[in-house]
Parts: structure tokens; sequence; C-alpha cells
């Protein structure tokens, strides 16, 4: 109970991302790139503390670690980027485009097909992330930009993912997360400079905000639960993260809720209880038999 718990928390963490981004006065990759310099130094002061020597075993390690390291740094340029060129509900849905594609992978290193209850419970939850956008959503072509990059980032969140729940095996989730962060800082920062967007803040609070809420508070409990779930599990709760963001929108920028969002909120929850409750055991993203 208490990987799923961490998992729903991280990815509401996780949701306040795009409105830090808004509201910063940096550019956007250079929002994620404080976003990562902030947290770093607090994520490698958690590692020592939980651990005499949390990074004994990186030796072993450098290669999936400086790569998912990359693969995040990819990831949150180009959906910084698509933030401000869509609407918050495109942006959060196309930029958790994982919550298909990890579970797919999860399958493929089962080699077996969804049981029933899994097929279901993926049903419902595509079902759900199409209604969960509701009268927010919008396809156009004044947002194909934003929505392209958003879906990149999505795939490159995919790889990210997978890397990790590799290297999660061999470590403990506060130093892999730790590692991955400072793998990922110095591509931000060049991609901001070459982009030649505005670097230094005036306003550090929305910032470490966004460093605090979605580096340390919601990576580090996806990091943790990742360790724990299945790829199934980790998929369809990444649909909590589209449900956070149209309330945050709601109070934020008025954009009002409609019948099909709260429906499709109750299809994702159906679908998390479901999954969980299913019994059989599916392939982490490891290929280690674990609980669906």
């Amino acid at each position: 109970m208490l990987p799923l718990a961490a998992l729903l928390g991280g990815n509401i963490a996780l949701a306040f991302g795009p409105w830090f981004v808004r509201l910063a006065d940096v550019g956007p990759v250079a929002a994620g790139f404080w976003r990562i310099a902030l947290a770093a130094p607090v994520l490698v002061a958690l590692a020592y503390a939980t651990s005499r020597r949390p990074f004994a075993h990186v030796r072993a390690l450098w290669l999936p670690v400086l790569f998912s390291g990359i693969a995040f740094a990819g990831d949150l340029g180009m959906w910084h980027l698509g933030i401000l060129r869509t609407t918050l509900a495109n942006a959060t849905l196309f930029g958790n485009s994982a919550i298909l594609m990890f579970p797919i992978y999860g399958f493929l290193v089962a080699r077996a097909w969804p049981t029933r209850s899994q097929g279901i419970a993926l049903l419902l939850a595509a079902v759900g992330a199409a209604l969960l956008l509701g009268r927010s959503y919008e396809l156009s072509p004044k947002n194909l930009a934003g929505d392209l990059l958003c879906l990149i980032a999505g795939t490159v969140y995919t790889v990210y993912i997978i890397l990790m729940s590799r290297v999660r095996s061999a470590m403990a989730p506060i130093p892999v997360l730790a590692l991955a962060t400072l793998a990922s800082a110095l591509p931000l920062l060049l991609t901001a400079l070459a982009l030649h967007e505005t670097i230094w803040p005036e306003k550090w609070g929305v910032l470490i905000g966004l460093a605090l809420a979605s580096q340390v508070l919601g990576q580090g409990l996806m990091i943790y639960a990742i360790g724990h779930l299945s790829p199934l599990v980790i998929g369809i709760a990444l649909l909590t993260q589209p449900i956070v963001a149209g309330a945050v929108g709601w109070l934020a920028y008025g954009e009002r809720l409609g019948l099909p969002d709260f429906i499709g909120a109750v299809l994702v929850a159906i679908a998390l209880v479901l999954v969980r409750a299913g019994g059989p055991r599916v392939a982490s993203a490891d290929g280690e038999p674990k609980p669906a």
C-alpha cells in the first residue's frame, strides 16, 4: 500500500510542474535547468543522510545512469517548450504518453498478453484519458508544435523510466535520483544557452517550488514506487496528473471542469483499484515478476 500511496503522491506533486513553468521569469528550458540545479544538492544530502555509502555501486551502473540523465534532460527541455505552446491539458496528457508506452514495455518484457482484469483496467484508463480533458481539451493547428513537443517528451520520459527501473534494482531510490539529476543539469544549461533564453531569474520562489515539488518530492516518490510496482500500475497512475492539472487550471486560470472530466477521473480510479486487486502477477520493468 505504501508504494501505491507514494506513486499517487508523486504524480500529484508532478502535476504542479506546468504551472510553475508558466509562472517562472526565465526561459522554459532554463526553468528545467533550475529545477535540476536547485534540487541536486538536496538530493545528494538526502542520499548521504539515508545511507553511509549511497553511491557505492555507481561504478558498475554509470552508463545507464548517464543515459537516464540525458533522457530526463531531453524530456524536461521538450516538455517545458511545449507547455508554452499548447494548452495545459494537452501538455499534461501528451507529456505523459508513458501511460500506454510503459505498460506495453512491461508486457513485452513479460512476453505475455494482459490478463482479463489488466485488459479491462487498461481499457477503462484509456476511456478515462479521453474524457479527462473534457471541454478543456483542444486539438488545433495553433497547438500542433506544442502538442508534438510534449508527445516526444512523453516518449523520452518512457525511456527515462525504463532506465531508472533497471538501475533501481541495484541502488536505493534517492541515490539513483541524485545521480540522474546531476547528469541532466549540463545538457539543460547548454540547451538554454543555445536557445538564448533568459537564464538568471528575479523570482526565485517559483523555481524553488518547482525544484522541491517536482524534482525532490515528485520524482523522489516516483522512483521509490518504480522499484515496487509493475509498469501497468505505474502507467495507469500517470493519469492522475491530468486530473490534478485540470484542477490547477480551474483554480489558477478559470478553466472550468465539465462532467466528462469527473467521469474520466472516476474511471481512472476504478482502473487503479481493479489493477491492484487483480491478483495475477506481471513482470516488472526489469523482468522480475511482481504483483500487478
